[in-house]
This record gives C-alpha cells, sequence and structure tokens, in this order.
C-alpha cells in the first residue's frame, strides 16, 4: 500500500454543465479548479461527459429527431480533444494550480466520439486517459468502447488513483479489476438523476448513490462520486413535448465522498444547487478496513475463482510490413501498430 506523509484534500464537483458550448465550459472548469485550491484541495473529480455535459436526447426521442434538432452535429463540434487549445488552458490550469484534476469528457477522435475520463498531473501532465468500456444503453448511439488497457489504477503521490463512469459500477469484474491494483482513491463519475427512472421507483439519487458507497465498502477505498445538474435552461432546449417534460426535469445532482468504511464523509447539496464537496483523505484510514477483507488480497480464493484480464489496446488497424522472404517464399511481417484507438 502506498501512503503519503500526510492528509489532504479532495473536491467533488456538483453543476450544471456549459451545456453545448466548449469554450463557456472550459472556462467553469478552471474556475472550479480554482476554487477547489483556495478551498486548499490538491484533488478535484468532474462528473462524467462534464465537457460539454450529457448528451439527454438520447432517452427523449429517436435518434432522427436529435439529429433534425441539430444536437447531434453541436455534440460533435464541442466535444474535447487532447490536441485542443481547450485542452491545453486546461492543463495548464492545472499546473498553475498544483492540481491533480479527473475531469470528464465526451472525447472526439477522428469521427468517433468516446465517454472519457482524463487523469492530469499537478505538472500539467496526461497521467492517463481512460474511455468508459461500454456505452451504456442508448449511450451506443452517440459512443464508442474502450478496452481492457483502460482499467488502470496509477500510482501516484496522493495515493493510488482509479475511475471509472456511472453503470461502469454494476459490472462486478471491472470493479474487482481496479480492486486487484490497491486502489485507494476512486473517481465515480455520474451523469444527474434527473430524469425518470424506469427501473428504480425510490429516489432518483438513491441507488447510484448506493452503488458508489458498496464500492467504498468493497474496495476498502475512498470514493469521490461527482455529479451534473440539469438547469431548466437546459430542459427548455432539450424538451420540446409533454411527454419530454416529464422524462427530464431539472435539478438531479446527487454528488457525494464516502471513506473506505462506506460512511459519508460530506453532508450532501440539494439536488438543483451547484458547489463543491471538499472532504480529507487520510490514507491510513484504508488500513483497518482491508485488514478485516482485502477482496484481491488475503480475503481473495484463487483456487475458486479468478479474473482474467486482456489489457492490451484494441485498434481497428494494425500494420505489418514484410522483413524479408522466409521459407517457401512467403513473406516474414512484423507488426508495427499505429495509434489508432
Amino acid at each position: 500500500m502506498s501512503t503519503v506523509s500526510k492528509p489532504y484534500k479532495a473536491a467533488v464537483v456538483q453543476a450544471v454543465p456549459e451545456f453545448l458550448d466548449i469554450e463557456k465550459a472550459v472556462a467553469k472548469t478552471i474556475l472550479l479548479m480554482e476554487q477547489a485550491r483556495a478551498a486548499g484541495a490538491e484533488l478535484i473529480a468532474f462528473p462524467e461527459t462534464w465537457i460539454p455535459g450529457y448528451p439527454y436526447w438520447i432517452f427523449l426521442g429517436a435518434p432522427a429527431w436529435a439529429i433534425q434538432k441539430g444536437f447531434v452535429t453541436r455534440y460533435y463540434d464541442n466535444a474535447m480533444t487532447l490536441e485542443s487549445g481547450q485542452a491545453e488552458a486546461i492543463f495548464s490550469a492545472a499546473a498553475r494550480l498544483q492540481l491533480y484534476v479527473v475531469l470528464g469528457v465526451a472525447e472526439r477522435e477522428g469521427a468517433s466520439l468516446y465517454i472519457a475520463q482524463w487523469l492530469i498531473g499537478p505538472d500539467g501532465r496526461l497521467i492517463a486517459r481512460r474511455r468508459k468500456l461500454k456505452a451504456t444503453h442508448a449511450e451506443r448511439t452517440v459512443f464508442g468502447e474502450g478496452d481492457g488497457s483502460d482499467l488502470g489504477v496509477h500510482k501516484l503521490p496522493i495515493g493510488n488513483l482509479g475511475a471509472l463512469c456511472c453503470f461502469e459500477h454494476l459490472q462486478p469484474l471491472s470493479k474487482y479489476a481496479m480492486y486487484a491494483q490497491d486502489e485507494q482513491v476512486h473517481v465515480a463519475a455520474w451523469p444527474s438523476f434527473s430524469m425518470r427512472d424506469p427501473i428504480c421507483t425510490t429516489s432518483r439519487g438513491t441507488r447510484s448513490n448506493a452503488v458508489s458507497q458498496v464500492y467504498a465498502i468493497e474496495g476498502s477505498c475512498f470514493v469521490l462520486a461527482p455529479s451534473l445538474v440539469v438547469s431548466e435552461p437546459m430542459i427548455e432546449l432539450l424538451c420540446d413535448t409533454p411527454d419530454k417534460h416529464d422524462i427530464l426535469q431539472s435539478g438531479g445532482g446527487y454528488a457525494i465522498i464516502y471513506g473506505p468504511d462506506g460512511a459519508p464523509l460530506v453532508e450532501r447539496l440539494g439536488e438543483h444547487e451547484e458547489g463543491l464537496l471538499i472532504a480529507e483523505i487520510d490514507l491510513r484510514k484504508i488500513i483497518i478496513p482491508k485488514v478485516w477483507a482485502d477482496p484481491a488480497g488475503h480475503y481473495a480464493r484463487p483456487d475458486v475463482t479468478r479474473l482474467w484480464i486482456d489489457r492490451r489496446r484494441r485498434r481497428p488497424v494494425e500494420e505489418f510490413v514484410a522483413d524479408g522472404e522466409v521459407g517457401d517464399g512467403a513473406a516474414f511481417a512484423t507488426e508495427r501498430s499505429r495509434s489508432c484507438p
């Protein structure tokens, strides 16, 4: 278990995104980073698809309707790319503030979009970029998939840091892959809980908060769970019929922070409120829960059940070059991977 010399503060975002406006979204991101640092935080966690917001229209109407309304093109145009000036502005702000950032973005690469989380260091450099392994339900009309290389935990001065998005927290094997890497601080990024839920009849955020809490208990780790908030202007933009208004409602913010024993470390904001939740991260508090039950350590039974992981990055194109002739004249080929998603 990696340790740090002293406890530190982490901040979790609950806020309305600058919906479908990448320039305003970057400005608000940097403002929240500055507010977190002013409050003494060394790490800030943003919700799923914070930039440029979650594509709620996928649950409101047919894909053809979304295209006609211009949502598809606008989302594509306002998605983030690693090589952009907008990304550079956020990276530079992280360096200026000496702040770790876990940023949720709709990431564009080529003609494809992915639900991504960028882990940025206090030197302004990218620690890792991960993508949601499988977009959930109607999200598949917008986003592509990640692969086994996206199940990573990164050993940093602030602890072993990992991240997953939304319903990835319902995947037992993905969670176990993270636990097995001695994850200590986990970012559970969520969108808002503002849609009428056809599955869960309890409070809209109750089920997802429960999943985040179980993650903290199972993994004996701190869980930072940021969330989006839906505003009335977003409702007016997205909902053009009464049935759509009935499905998507304002609010839905349920950000929370859990300790490694599953106890909440902060008071939740109201679901319509914007702000930062800030809690102390003391990695020594992980020791006792791990002593009781380390699911991928002393409490595991690999003789009975084991997890197999393929960490290779999957690319749609692999290039091969012929190095020479062998035997019957067949070319001997050496793989040369191209930088493809």
